[in-house]
């Protein structure tokens, strides 16, 4: 057999660290540095764009080796959070200095992407939910927390489809699992979803578990609780009790809208780019705070369904409405509020240092400002949260008294605590200070019993305080005046009884300075530490009145307005509503208002017209002011008059499914799917363009079917949007079905669109006419006309181009399969889901394939 190498006594115990923590980077301390090995630097190496050396170089397997500054650690550390890695931080449990043999080391926190404290891509509005999940028979168990803010939420859900929503919601990038676990969700959402599974072994009776339970009664609903709690002690090995009290939730709670709705609407995040510009989030977070941006993307995420807690909402709003400088002085005042939620983990994890203190200080300061602001509204309806406002005085005094105004970055090095907070404290300092002072005095006095000018007191770490002489001084200086202590080339280096005496007291003060500064800091954060819960509540109060105001702000700059709502009408009335992110790029005077007017016997509203002319804008207007409203704020129209809708359901533009496999059409059919067997009588369901993903009469047959089957179903209000103009005809007989039409008109044989929504069907498609707008070849268009107007007549005979009786380019005897497919791919082609460049780049290569002829 051949023998294992033998390793240095450092690296069997660094072998051995790794051993128990195999899917994590460790970070292994040594001095200054945190190294990695083996593996782990080559990985690292090239993640972090570090150098790559090796240990023991000249060795037969020499180890590959890499370190980063531990003063610089935490950028690296974030970055491999961000790549999607875990992180196992190992330090040093004893001084070198004072340990014989090797330094005993630990691992005191596993870095995780559900776990990470700092801000999630740079954006401290966002939520970094860490999952547990859990499953017996059917049923599923999920709980979320944040760690960097304590917020726990637990839910059961039916079915995995449920949970990949509920997941893909909360956006996490961690599910915890039982580490015997194998149900098939847990391989979707790792190879399909690119989420980390992370398996842990047995739970902890972690004494935080007594709070996060209190208000969870159901055995299931408590199993997940203790995962999460179990993982989240396993891994950063600290206190939890800033996690608060778990609140149990059903989805049913809220306005449901699964993965495909919320990614066609743009709800958080662009189609296009996935970047938070450009969706509704980004129009309308106005947040001054980044608890209040949060909160706000919790909100849009789930709508409410209760019609009270929707009114509630809405008297906040129109309470800041009506007080236009009120509000101004709310949002200056939060402006100076730091993250609240935040310092309060970082108070509990022990991570918190003297700069917190004072963003929780000035944050503090302004609780005065903002309780008077919202007593001057005279509102009755701030009365709860002005309850909940309680002001803090006495940990703005603690601070105040005890930090210095700009203190340093770490709390190990001193200058943290003010004067005359500690009596110890400030002898200490005055001994340095006087001692400093005699020792400047002292390099006055020896220049002048010496007469050497240049004689000058200094001090090292190795031989503390010494007076030092240059070579060509010495033979000035009496016989027996100092002690030798250090022999230089260019001078020599003396002590004296009384320098190491005053030494002595400066040093034992500087270093019991420090020690006591330290201590004290550990004492001041214990007692902020006791105000957490306030703190907490604290920081849900002015992160709801953030939201408030930030409705306020976009509701009154956009001029939006306070819908009707109601739980006992089916009646959609909205006047000049408008789509409000494409307002906003567009500009105001630019975009076309439209109603939308749909009463309790009209169900379906069928819409026709040409592609890009407004029909997806329409219906994706619709969703978006139905969302703006149940989540309480004003909506993008003159008026408003909405039902509360439970879900919504989309089936807008084309999108492969990748990770899974499936095609536009598949995608198209899941999407579709969903609708038909979930939706209620109180759901909203938008459809655009059903079956074109497919063969012409497939399609149709398909469009037709769905009309059908949801026509007299109960199943809510349906907006769908077509192409197929032969569905028209379906208004004669489905009673709540009803034509309306996008306006076009031909000006000079060029197609305008007029991007008004009409009454009745279209008149004709003008596809060829959006092919223009496009550019193509205009031999094309003339052909694709001649071809459209033989359909339309159902014409047998042959296609010519003169009296001659040459074939025509695309003679159905004579149409080669360049020509044929460039039919095909210009019948399919959608415009609107394509952009500029993309339409250009496929004209081009339509002109490539006609070359080839």
């Amino acid at each position: 057999m051949p023998q294992k190498p033998k390793h240095t006594p450092m690296m069997e115990q660094y072998l051995a660290i790794k051993e128990q923590y195999p899917d994590a980077f460790l970070f292994y301390r040594l001095g200054d540095f945190y190294e990695l090995f083996n593996e782990d630097a080559i990985n690292a190496a090239k993640i972090l764009e570090i150098t790559l050396t090796s240990r023991n170089k000249n060795a037969d397997n020499p180890i590959p080796m890499c370190g980063v500054p531990y003063h610089a650690a935490k950028e690296y550390i974030r970055k491999l959070i961000d790549s999607g890695y875990k992180v196992a931080v190992c330090e040093q449990m004893e001084d070198p200095k004072t340990t014989k043999g090797m330094v005993k080391r630990e691992v005191v926190q596993v870095l995780t992407p559900g776990t990470y404290m700092g801000e999630v891509n740079g954006d401290g509005k966002k939520n970094n939910y860490l999952v547990a999940l859990e499953k017996q028979g059917s049923e599923y168990a999920l709980a979320y927390t944040d760690i960097g803010t304590g917020e726990t939420r637990v839910t059961l859900l039916e079915n995995e489809d449920a949970v990949l929503n509920e997941i893909q919601s909360v956006q996490a990038k961690e599910v915890v699992v039982q580490s015997e676990a194998q149900y098939p969700v847990i391989e979707t959402l790792e190879t399909r979803l690119g989420i980390i599974i992370s398996r842990q072994n047995g739970k902890i009776e972690d004494p935080i578990l007594t709070v996060v339970l209190e208000d969870i009664t159901e055995l299931f609903c408590q199993d997940v609780l203790r995962l999460l709690i179990s993982y989240l002690s396993h891994t950063q090995k600290r206190s939890l009790s800033h996690i608060q009290k778990a609140i149990r939730y059903k989805s049913d709670q809220f306005l449901k809208m699964d993965t495909y709705a919320r990614r066609n609407l743009e709800l958080t995040t662009s189609i296009r780019d996935q970047q938070k510009a450009g969706s509704l989030l980004w129009l309308i977070d106005r947040t001054k705070t980044a608890m209040g941006g949060r909160k706000l993307k919790q909100w849009l995420e789930k709508p409410l369904i209760s019609e009270q807690a929707i009114r509630n909402r809405q008297l906040m709003v129109q309470s800041l409405l009506a007080h236009y400088f009120e509000r101004m002085d709310i949002a200056q005042a939060l402006s100076s509020v730091y993250d609240l939620e935040r310092l309060v983990a970082k108070i509990s994890f022990g991570n918190v240092n003297g700069r917190d203190l004072i963003q929780l200080q000035r944050s503090l300061e302004q609780l005065p400002v903002l309780r008077q602001i919202l007593e001057a509204t005279g509102d009755s309806i701030w009365e709860a949260t002005l309850k909940q406002m309680a002001e803090m005085p006495e940990v703005v005094a603690l601070i105040n008294q005890a930090i210095v105004e700009d203190p340093p970055i770490l709390i190990t090095d001193g200058n943290i605590i003010k004067d005359g907070y500690n009596e110890k404290l400030d002898q200490y300092r005055d001994a340095m200070t006087n001692g400093k002072k005699w020792i400047a005095s002292l390099q006055q006095s020896e220049r002048e019993k010496t007469g050497i000018r240049t004689l000058k007191i200094g001090f090292n770490r190795v031989f503390g305080y010494y007076i030092e002489v240059s070579k060509a001084n010495v033979p000035n200086l009496p016989e027996g005046l100092y002690d030798r202590k250090q022999t230089l080339t260019n001078a020599e280096r003396f002590i004296t009884p009384e320098l190491k005496e005053k030494e002595q007291i400066i040093l034992e003060a500087e270093e019991k300075s420090a020690t006591l500064e330290y201590e004290l800091f550990l004492e001041i954060r214990d007692q902020v530490k006791k105000h957490s819960k306030q703190l907490q509540l604290l920081a849900k109060c002015i992160s709801e009145l953030d939201v408030y105001q930030s409705f306020a702000e976009i509701s009154e700059e956009k001029h939006y307005v306070q819908p009707e709502i109601s739980s006992q009408t089916k009646t959609i009335h909205i006047v000049n509503g408008r789509h409000p992110v494409v307002e906003e790029v567009l500009g105001k005077e630019k975009y076309i208002a439209n109603n939308l007017i749909m009463d309790e016997q009209n169900d379906i509203l069928l819409i026709t017209g040409p592609n890009m002319s407004g029909k997806s804008t329409y219906m994706r207007q619709l969703a978006l002011i139905v969302i703006l409203a149940q989540i309480g704020c004003n909506v993008p129209a003159e008026q408003a008059e909405l039902p509360i809708f439970d879900q919504i359901f989309t089936r807008i533009g084309a999108a492969d499914d990748l990770y899974s496999g499936q095609s536009t059409f598949m995608v198209e059919m899941v999407e579709t799917n969903q609708a038909l067997q979930y939706a209620t009588d109180r759901s909203l369901i938008l459809f655009d363009e059903i079956g074109r993903g497919t063969a012409t009469f497939d399609g149709m047959a398909l469009a037709e079917a769905i009309i059908r089957y949801l026509h007299g179903s109960g199943k809510g209000k349906m907006l769908f949007s077509t192409h197929y103009h032969e569905l028209t005809v379906l208004e004669h007989e489905l009673s709540a079905l009803r034509n309306v039409h996008v306006g076009a008109i031909e000006q000079n044989g060029e197609l305008v669109f007029l991007h008004k929504i009409m009454n009745g069907p279209a008149d004709k498609s003008y596809g060829l006419h959006v092919a223009k707008l496009a550019g193509m070849p205009d031999a094309l268009l003339v052909e694709a006309k001649r071809i459209l107007e033989r359909l339309e007549s159902n014409e047998k005979a042959p296609l010519v181009t003169d009296d001659s009786q040459q074939l025509s380019l695309f003679s159905a005897s004579q149409m080669d399969m360049n020509e044929k497919q460039i039919i095909n791919e210009i019948t399919d082609f959608s415009l609107e889901n394509n952009s500029p460049l993309q339409v250009m780049n496929q004209v081009n290569d339509w002109k490539q394939l006609l070359k080839k002829k």
